[in-house]
């Protein structure tokens, strides 16, 4: 990582289905010796070990939007970089709701932080400590030079959902989180060296929910709540980011990246890559991905 100004590894690429392969939607950015953790889906903590990031060296995070498997992870996120040393409050931001979620999580463990901090381990209680914020398009994070947008996207039904944008040292990031064909990521993410998109698969969601007979109105609406190939291949090339990869890959099997590839070559003929977990990219003078061994 010579001349790389953002360092972006991908956690977990996957869905709400518990693959060993692709563990839940989780996206680490480094910059400016600070870690941002983006989504905590299954097995976030896990992964972060794995990086060499352990949790207590982790206590920004930013969620796109509440569903399960995005958020699931948080509970080991927070009460185990507790236990492994964390001394600072854990400091979460995400959309309306956010801030309820992490006040009930706090009573589901509150049996679990008395013991901790007040009889047994005396852990510091700052470590255990909730700094949730709920906020809305436009919002800004910034500290040491780092600088986070949030903007809307479209989830269907689920609002608000966000994209975020990060910016450092002249480099730029932009994750799409969970969304249908978005014209407003196309605005912010003009001029991105990086773009993270997600993606489903119909004829591999269609087949694999048939398998175990499931309802296919179940599928076409999960499907309409997600963004094609050919439709983010399109953003793509609206945005022409130097990379652009794929996470959070929705009706993950193994034909699967064949669809995807071919369906975003109808209307992008650029640089892509489909990410797998501990994908690493270095966003410098040139934008660079190293697959896991």
């Amino acid at each position: 990582m010579t001349d790389s100004q953002l360092k972006v590894t991908l956690l977990g690429t996957g869905t709400p289905v518990p693959l060993m392969r692709r563990f839940g939607p989780s996206i680490l950015v480094q910059a400016a010796n600070q870690n941002f953790v983006f989504d905590c889906g299954r097995g976030s903590a896990q992964r972060l070990m794995q990086v060499n990031v352990p949790s207590p060296q982790s206590d920004k995070f930013f969620l796109t939007h509440l569903h399960s498997d995005h958020v699931v992870g948080i509970p080991d996120l927070w009460l185990s970089g507790w236990v492994m040393g964390r001394e600072t409050p854990f400091r979460i931001w995400g959309p309306s709701g956010t801030a309820d979620m992490m006040g009930h999580l706090e009573k589901a463990y509150q049996a679990d932080i008395h013991i901790r901090r007040d009889l047994d381990e005396k852990f510091p209680a700052d470590g255990i400590a909730v700094e949730a914020t709920d906020t809305q398009q436009g919002f800004v994070y910034q500290e040491n030079g780092v600088k986070i947008t949030t903007f809307d996207v479209d989830h269907g039904h689920v609002k608000p959902a966000f994209g975020y944008r990060i910016d450092y040292e002249g480099r730029s990031v932009v994750l799409s989180g969970d969304t249908r064909y978005s014209e407003n990521l196309i605005k912010y993410a003009q001029g991105a060296d990086l773009l993270i998109h997600e993606v489903v698969a119909p004829e591999s969601v269609r087949a694999r929910r048939a398998a175990v007979g499931r309802d296919p109105g179940e599928s076409e609406r999960i499907i309409q709540h997600h963004t094609t190939p050919e439709e983010v291949g399109d953003i793509f090339s609206k945005v022409k980011p130097k990379l652009a990869v794929y996470s959070h890959i929705v009706g993950a099997t193994g034909s699967t990246e064949e669809e995807v590839n071919a369906g975003t070559r109808k209307t992008y003929s650029g640089r892509f890559e489909i990410g797998e977990d501990l994908c690493v990219i270095d966003v410098g003078h040139e934008v660079v991905i190293t697959f896991p061994d």
